[in-house]
This record gives structure tokens, sequence and C-alpha cells, in this order.
């Protein structure tokens, strides 16, 4: 039977989850002779290699081993081995459905240039921490309007933890490029915009995302993503620039008078993100996920706007923009 579909799973110290995820992969309803999965261990320390070469069984399992570079660079390499040209892209903490890869290819069927993109959705059973809890809310929301077509599918959800696409179009466009460390999925979806391959949400392409980020890694990620939607945009398109500003326009009032009054104040930020975040923690350990929520809102804008001016060269700019 011929091999339809390779899936590139980076991964860096997640032996739990990835055991998790290749056991969903396991069950899917396609032949396990029709797909297999390239795992790129990047650096792992945790009993990961073993664990890769010591499996066996029916699914098709090729691991590569290689010195901790990223996710971009992992990708890359997965890129590189893959045997099939149509590509999924899965993260080592999301459990795909059953049906995972069938609506992948299904939604691929027939068509040429476009780049598929799956919902990340939150599992039943796990107990998200609050900052999990609102970046996973932010995606379900995105993924409800998306669905119901209030938004059309663009580079900015082409998040590679759910994704697939050509890997013909990939090699054309040079692959990730792994002078990022995050949002790199996002700055190739720009790319394989520009060479017009078009993005479609197929929402029963579920996968359920096990969310463990540590709280730093979240405030710290605001910022990146700050930074880089800074230099997206700056790259000699206006408009996506304007769309920063657009979006800004857009956010609650109270979330644009704590930005403007924080932004390059960095005693005042941090006051103010220190009080946000215990309210945010407080208000989840009471059950209270609305306030929660909204204290995590305006720390991640302020976080992410502060990364903004930390790029373009500070509040003035950004104000007077």
């Amino acid at each position: 039977m011929a091999l339809v579909v390779s899936v590139i799973v980076p991964t860096y110290n997640r032996l739990t989850q990835l055991r998790r995820m290749l056991e969903a992969l396991g069950r899917q309803d396609l032949s396990l002779a029709k797909f297999e999965v390239v795992v790129i261990a990047d650096g792992c320390t945790d009993g990961t290699d073993p664990y890769l070469q010591s499996l066996a069984g029916p699914l098709a399992v090729r691991a590569f081993v290689q010195e901790n570079k990223g996710p971009a660079a992992a990708r890359n390499r997965g890129i590189a081995e893959a045997r099939s040209d149509l590509l999924v892209f899965l993260d080592d903490d999301v459990v795909p459905a059953t049906d995972f890869l069938s609506e992948h290819l299904r939604t691929h069927a027939g068509r040429k240039g476009i780049a598929v993109v799956g919902p990340l959705l939150t599992p039943g059973d796990y107990r998200l921490s609050a900052w999990n809890a609102w970046e996973q809310a932010m995606l379900e929301k995105q993924y409800t309007a998306l669905a119901e077509g209030k938004w059309t599918p663009t580079a900015r959800q082409f998040f590679t933890g759910n994704a697939s696409v050509a890997r013909s179009q990939l090699i054309d466009v040079g692959g990730f490029d792994e002078r990022y460390r995050r949002a790199e999925d996002v700055e190739l979806g720009y790319r394989l915009a520009k060479r017009g391959v078009e993005f479609v949400f197929n929402p029963r392409a579920r996968g359920y995302h096990y969310a463990n980020r540590s709280f730093r890694s979240w405030l710290d990620i605001a910022s990146v993503y700050g930074r880089h939607d800074a230099v997206f945009f700056q790259d000699g398109e206006q408009r996506r620039w304007q769309t920063v500003k657009e979006e800004f326009a857009g956010r609650h009032k109270l979330n644009q008078a704590l930005v403007r009054g924080c932004l390059d104040r960095p005693r005042l930020s941090e006051l103010v993100s220190a009080m946000l975040s215990g309210l945010s923690v407080a208000c989840h350990a009471w059950g209270l996920d609305r306030g929660s929520r909204a204290a995590l809102s305006g720390l991640f804008n302020l976080r992410y706007y502060q990364g903004v001016c930390d790029e373009i060269g500070g509040r003035k700019r950004f104000l007077a923009d």
C-alpha cells in the first residue's frame, strides 16, 4: 500500500506527552500502511532517545536525534527526512482524534496549493493552569469565528501544532527560518501566502492540546510574539503593519488604557504585571474564570505591545503611527 502522508513531530523533553500522542496516532482510522511518523528528538535529556530506539510495532515511526537547535530546525529536519509529499505537522503535546489524518487528507483531496489548519482543542480530562486555560480560550474563540465564517483563515492561524501542507511547497519557500524559536510557523505562513498558498480551516481535523507551559514561558511568549509580529509586519508590507494598529484599536478599552499607561515604564509595568498575575491565579483557584481571563488578557496585551514597541523603537512611534 502506497505511503500518502508523513507526520512530522519535533519533541524536546516531553516523553510522557510524546508517548500519549504516538498511542493516539496508532489508533487512527487511516490504515497504518498509508502514513509514517517522523519524530525529531531535539537534544532531549529525559529518556526520549532510548524510548524512540526501543519502539516496535505496526506504527511506522522513524526517529532522528540531533543536538538542541529549536523547533524550526527540528521541523526542517523532518521535512528533509519525510518520504511523502503531503506533510502533517503535529506537536508532541497534541493528541489527535481518531479521524485526524483522514480529515487532513480529505481536505487536500483534489486540491493543490492549500495549507490546512485544524483546531487545537482543550481536552476534557485535563486541568489547565490559569494562563494555559486563557490561551486555549483565545484559540477556541478564533476557531469558532473561522468555523462560522466570520473570519477567513490566514497565515496567522498557521499553527504547526496541527497543520498540513505539501512538502514541495515548503521546499519552494525555503522551509522554516531557524533564526526564530517562536512564531516560526506564522512567519513561514506569510512566505507561503506570498507564493499564493490558500489557507483552509477544517474544524473536524481535531487535536487535543495538553498544554503545560510554565507561567514564565507564557509571559516570554507574549513579548516575543510582539517583537516578531513587528518584524513580520514591517517587512515591506505596510498593510500588515496597519493590521497591528487596527487590532490594538479593537482591544477592550481597559486593555488599551493599560497598555498606553505602562508602555516603556518598566517599574509601573512590573507592578501592574504582578497585580494582574496574582489576580488571575486567585480567580482561577476560586472558579472565577471570567475574572482570571480578564486579568490575563490585560497582562498578555501589556507584554505583547511592549514587545512591539521594543522592536520598533518605543511608545512614541507606536502611539503616533
